[in-house]
Protein backbone atom coordinates (compact mmCIF):
# COMPACT_ATOMS: atom_id res chain seq x y z
CA UNK A 1 0.00 0.00 0.00
CA UNK A 2 0.94 3.33 -1.00
CA UNK A 3 1.67 6.32 1.93
CA UNK A 4 -0.05 9.52 1.97
CA UNK A 5 3.02 11.46 0.29
CA UNK A 6 2.64 8.83 -2.54
CA UNK A 7 -0.88 9.16 -3.10
CA UNK A 8 -1.21 12.61 -2.53
CA UNK A 9 1.68 13.27 -5.74
CA UNK A 10 -0.26 10.82 -7.84
CA UNK A 11 -3.42 12.25 -7.18
CA UNK A 12 -1.87 16.16 -7.68
CA UNK A 13 -0.10 14.66 -11.47
CA UNK A 14 -3.66 13.18 -12.24
CA UNK A 15 -5.29 16.40 -11.44
CA UNK A 16 -2.73 18.43 -13.35
CA UNK A 17 -2.09 15.89 -16.37
CA UNK A 18 -5.67 16.38 -16.98
CA UNK A 19 -7.18 19.87 -15.88
CA UNK A 20 -3.60 22.01 -15.69
CA UNK A 21 -1.83 23.92 -12.86
CA UNK A 22 -3.99 26.41 -12.71
CA UNK A 23 -7.17 24.75 -12.66
CA UNK A 24 -5.63 22.16 -10.37
CA UNK A 25 -4.95 25.15 -8.07
CA UNK A 26 -8.33 26.44 -8.30
CA UNK A 27 -9.64 22.85 -7.51
CA UNK A 28 -7.82 22.60 -4.63
CA UNK A 29 -8.95 26.19 -3.14
CA UNK A 30 -12.36 25.51 -4.16
CA UNK A 31 -12.66 22.07 -2.02
CA UNK A 32 -11.00 24.45 0.76
CA UNK A 33 -13.17 27.05 0.70
CA UNK A 34 -16.29 25.18 0.40
CA UNK A 35 -15.55 22.83 3.19
CA UNK A 36 -16.70 20.33 0.66
CA UNK A 37 -18.05 16.68 1.79
CA UNK A 38 -16.42 14.54 -0.69
CA UNK A 39 -18.42 11.64 0.22
CA UNK A 40 -21.50 13.39 -0.66
CA UNK A 41 -20.52 14.40 -3.79
CA UNK A 42 -19.04 11.30 -4.79
CA UNK A 43 -22.37 9.57 -3.41
CA UNK A 44 -24.18 12.33 -5.64
CA UNK A 45 -22.02 11.39 -9.19
CA UNK A 46 -21.62 7.94 -8.79
CA UNK A 47 -25.75 7.77 -7.75
CA UNK A 48 -26.50 8.79 -11.86
CA UNK A 49 -24.20 6.09 -13.23
CA UNK A 50 -24.47 2.19 -13.51
CA UNK A 51 -22.03 -0.10 -12.03
CA UNK A 52 -21.19 -1.47 -15.07
CA UNK A 53 -20.56 2.43 -16.03
CA UNK A 54 -18.12 2.53 -13.09
CA UNK A 55 -16.82 -0.58 -13.64
CA UNK A 56 -15.81 0.59 -17.10
CA UNK A 57 -13.93 3.66 -16.54
CA UNK A 58 -12.23 1.55 -14.10
CA UNK A 59 -10.76 -0.83 -16.28
CA UNK A 60 -10.05 2.08 -18.77
CA UNK A 61 -8.09 4.43 -16.70
CA UNK A 62 -5.83 1.48 -15.76
CA UNK A 63 -5.58 0.66 -19.22
CA UNK A 64 -4.72 4.35 -19.80
CA UNK A 65 -2.42 4.37 -16.46
CA UNK A 66 -1.05 0.77 -15.87
CA UNK A 67 2.13 2.59 -13.87
CA UNK A 68 -0.17 3.96 -11.08
CA UNK A 69 -0.35 0.51 -9.85
CA UNK A 70 2.95 -0.80 -9.59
Amino acid sequence: MRNTAEILQIGMNCLQENIGVVETEYFISAVLREQMDYTKWRQRYYDRITDDEVKEDIYQYIKEHPKAFE
